[in-house]
């Protein structure tokens, strides 16, 4: 039996799932203003420091407007809300939102060949060889959340080359969503992860500094996946 580490979560870690549970589910709608410290600790069965801390974190990632001696109210999460949050909004309460996991896929496609072109323009011969000693890893296994993780760290070096700080934030969030989800994945990725050829042909059009073939190679990579995956969810979304 594979064993997984044990996962110790904090009083305040609870308590923000709870309240962002109910905002994101409507449970407290925009412009709301939540119960007190007091009534929402006895609710919750927690120590009033605890509330204060988990409402805190919420108004930093602007979800909260917290008024001095007045009431703290709902944001509306869709307009205030960072990146930060897409790991939280993709699985709550154990299920996956497929609206969310479809807005993932669409991003990635749209933004992936954009980032590729710009790592052709600035990423220089150092890139390429990044590059190809990962696809030779990729290559190398057959254990499909390994060639997963091979994919993100080819993708990682790419961002990078892209030198956008936007995108680098971007990616650190949607990867931040998707590693959880590795081993599910795997079967619907294996496709995409599996095109060691198409990798290759993004990593010599980078290497060239040849913006457009890299644009046209990296949706090449990442379509065949993208397209299984939004008809999957679009499955899921009928029932």
């Amino acid at each position: 039996m594979p064993l997984q580490p044990v996962q110790r979560r904090s009083v305040p870690d609870e308590v923000f799932d709870q309240v962002l549970s109910e905002v994101v589910d409507g449970g407290l709608e925009a412009g709301e203003a939540l119960p007190s410290e007091r009534r929402l600790a006895e609710v919750l069965g927690v120590s009033r420091p605890a509330v204060r801390e988990a409402l805190q974190r919420m108004a930093q990632t602007r979800l909260l407007d917290v008024r001095h001696g007045g009431a703290t109210t709902v944001r509306d999460f869709r307009r205030y809300a960072g990146l930060d949050l897409l790991p939280r909004l993709l699985v709550r309460r154990g299920e996956l939102d497929p609206r969310v996991a479809r807005s993932i896929l669409e991003a990635r496609l749209v933004v992936g060949p954009g980032v590729a072109a710009l790592a052709a323009e600035r990423g220089g011969p150092t890139l390429e060889v990044l590059l190809t000693e990962t696809v030779d890893a990729l290559g190398a296994t057959d254990d499909d959340v390994q060639r997963q993780l091979h994919a993100l760290a080819f993708w990682d070096h790419v961002v990078d080359a892209a030198d956008s700080m936007v995108f680098r934030l971007m990616f650190n969030s949607l990867r931040a969503a998707y590693e959880p989800a590795l081993e599910a994945l795997a079967p619907v990725m294996a496709e995409e992860v599996g095109q060691v050829g198409a990798y290759r042909l993004l990593t010599a059009a980078i290497g060239a500094g040849d913006a457009e073939t890299a644009r046209a190679a990296a949706d090449r990579v990442l379509r065949p996946a993208t397209t299984s995956l939004l008809t999957a969810l679009e499955a899921l979304e009928e029932r």
